[in-house]
C-alpha cells in the first residue's frame, strides 16, 4: 500500500452497519492514520432487522442490538451530532454542533431515515409511530405492552407487514392499509403480493388494498383514521411504514450527483459530481449509494438491504486505502430476507427487475415455494417461500446470466407450468418505496441553471 493511501484522515459519515464494516475494513487493510467516524444517533451501532421482529414482539430489548465489532478501530467516534454540509473544495465536514472535521479522504454512509406522516399535526398525535431507529422501536414496543385496541398499519412494504405480524402474533387487533393492490407487490410483484394478502387474512388482518389512508383523527391523543374509500376505522395506535427517505439532504449544493434516490456512484463506490465526473477522495455505501451493475443492465441499483451495506462497505473501503491496480468493484448479488405470519422470506437478485415470473418450486397453495424471476429472456432474481436452501442454484443462474424460464431440475414439480407477467407496480402506486429501486442517472436541476449562465 503507498505510504499517501495508508496514512492521512479518512472520515466516515454514519455511524450504523456500513460505517462499522468500512472502519473494520480500513484497518484491516493497513490504515493507520486518522480515523472518525460521524453518527447523528447516540448509540454506538445497533442491528435494525431485530426492531420490526424480535423488539416488537417483546424478545429483546431495544438497547440490546448492538453490532459486535470485528476488531477495535481505533476511532474517534462523534455519536449525537449531525453532519450539515461537505466542502470538497476545502475538504472538511459541517457538524450541526458549528465544528469542522477536515479529511483526505470520506466515505458517505448516512443510509436512510423513514419516511414521515406528511401532516405534522397529526402526526404529532399520542399514538402515531414510526419504526426506523432503536429509541422508536422502543417506544412502540412499550405501547403495544400496553395492549391497543387496535393497531393501524399505514403501508404493506417488507417493515409495514413484519409490524403487522408482531401485533397479530401478540393478539393484537390490525388493520393495514395498502395504496397498491397488495402487501409486498412493490417488492416482490403481483403473484407473490397475492400470496402475502391472503396470508394476512388467513391470519386476521383487516387487510385493505388499493385506498390510502386521508387523516388520523384525535384530539391530543389518536382515535382512528379515514380512508379514501369514505371509510373510517378505530385506533389508538398507527405505525406509519411509509418507506425509506435516503439521508442527502444535508449534500445541497455540495456539487455531488445527490439526491432523493442516493448518491451516484461507480462500480467502485466512488461518488459521481454532479456532472457525471468521478471523484477519487469521496466514497459511498449502503442505503444511501445509488451504483451500477452489470448484471441489471448497469442501471443504478439503491438497496436497503443488510448484506449489500455490509459488503459494499467493505470494497468501498478497500478502494479508499489502494491504488487504482489492486481496486475492487461491488458486483455482490443483492440478497434480502424477511420474517412474517410464519414465513421465511429470502430473495436473491431483483425481483423488480422483471417482466415474468415462474413458479420453479413448490406451491403458492402451500406457501412453500420458489419463484423466478425472468427479464428479456433471462433470469434476473429468485424468492424463496419456506425454501431458502435452493438459492444458492439460483444465484448462480442469475450470475451467469441463465435462460429464462430455467430448466426443470429434479426438485417437486411445481403447480404452474409456465412463466406468468411478474405484475411488478409503478413505484407511483405505493404506499411505501421498494426495497430495491433501479433507475437511470436522474440530472439535477441545478445542472440546468448551471447551462443556462
Amino acid at each position: 500500500m503507498p505510504p499517501d493511501l495508508r496514512d492521512g484522515r479518512i472520515v466516515i459519515i454514519g455511524a450504523s452497519l456500513a460505517g462499522l464494516r468500512a472502519a473494520e475494513t480500513l484497518r484491516e487493510e493497513g490504515f493507520a492514520g486518522s480515523l472518525t467516524v460521524i453518527g447523528e444517533e447516540r448509540r454506538p451501532p445497533y442491528d435494525r432487522p431485530p426492531l420490526s421482529k424480535q423488539v416488537l414482539l417483546g424478545r429483546m430489548a431495544a438497547d440490546l442490538t448492538g453490532l459486535p465489532q470485528r476488531r477495535e478501530v481505533d476511532a474517534d467516534w462523534k455519536l449525537g451530532v449531525r453532519a450539515t454540509g461537505l466542502d470538497l473544495l476545502g475538504k472538511r465536514v459541517l457538524l450541526g454542533d458549528g465544528a469542522e472535521v477536515p479529511f483526505d479522504r470520506v466515505l458517505i454512509a448516512t443510509g436512510t431515515r423513514a419516511r414521515p406522516w406528511p401532516n405534522s399535526a397529526e402526526a404529532a398525535l399520542d399514538g402515531v409511530f414510526s419504526l426506523r431507529t432503536s429509541e422508536d422501536a422502543a417506544r412502540l414496543a412499550k405501547r403495544l405492552d400496553a395492549g391497543p385496541r387496535r393497531v393501524l398499519v399505514i403501508g404493506a412494504g417488507f417493515t409495514g407487514s413484519e409490524v403487522a405480524s408482531a401485533c397479530r402474533e401478540r393478539g393484537l387487533e390490525v388493520t393495514v392499509a395498502e395504496r397498491g393492490p397488495a402487501p409486498l407487490v412493490g417488492a416482490l410483484g403481483g403473484t407473490l403480493g397475492e400470496l402475502a394478502a391472503r396470508l394476512q387474512r388467513a391470519h386476521g388482518v383487516d387487510l385493505r388494498c388499493g385506498v390510502t389512508v386521508t387523516a388520523l383523527e384525535g384530539d391530543g391523543r389518536l382515535t382512528g383514521a379515514r380512508f379514501s374509500d369514505g371509510s373510517r376505522v378505530d385506533a389508538d395506535v398507527a405505525v406509519v411504514a411509509l418507506g425509506a427517505v435516503r439521508e442527502t439532504d444535508w449534500l445541497a449544493e455540495c456539487g455531488l450527483a445527490a439526491g432523493p434516490r442516493g448518491v451516484a456512484c461507480d462500480a467502485g463506490c466512488r461518488a459521481f459530481t454532479m456532472y457525471g465526473i468521478v471523484t477519487d477522495d469521496v466514497f459511498v455505501a449502503g442505503d444511501v449509494a445509488r451504483f451500477p451493475h452489470p448484471l441489471f443492465e448497469y442501471q443504478l441499483l439503491s438497496l436497503e438491504h443488510w448484506g449489500n451495506a455490509v459488503s459494499q462497505a467493505e470494497v468501498a473501503a478497500h478502494n479508499m486505502v489502494n491504488p487504482e491496480s489492486r481496486r475492487m468493484p461491488h458486483l455482490a448479488v443483492p440478497a434480502f430476507w424477511s420474517s412474517q405470519f410464519g414465513l421465511n422470506i429470502k430473495s436473491v437478485g431483483v425481483p423488480t427487475f422483471s417482466d415474468q415470473v415462474v413458479i420453479a418450486q413448490g406451491s403458492l397453495r402451500e406457501a412453500r415455494l420458489v419463484a423466478v424471476y425472468g427479464y428479456r429472456g433471462r433470469v434476473t432474481a429468485a424468492v424463496s417461500v419456506n425454501r431458502a436452501k435452493w438459492l444458492e442454484h439460483y444465484e448462480r443462474l442469475i450470475e451467469t446470466a441463465a435462460r429464462f424460464p430455467p430448466e426443470p431440475g429434479a426438485a417437486d414439480q411445481p403447480e404452474t407450468l409456465g412463466p406468468v407477467p411478474s405484475d411488478v407496480p409503478d413505484p407511483k402506486l405505493l404506499s411505501h418505496g421498494p426495497t430495491v429501486a433501479l433507475t437511470g442517472y436522474l440530472p439535477d436541476r441545478r445542472l440546468t441553471r448551471v447551462r443556462d449562465t
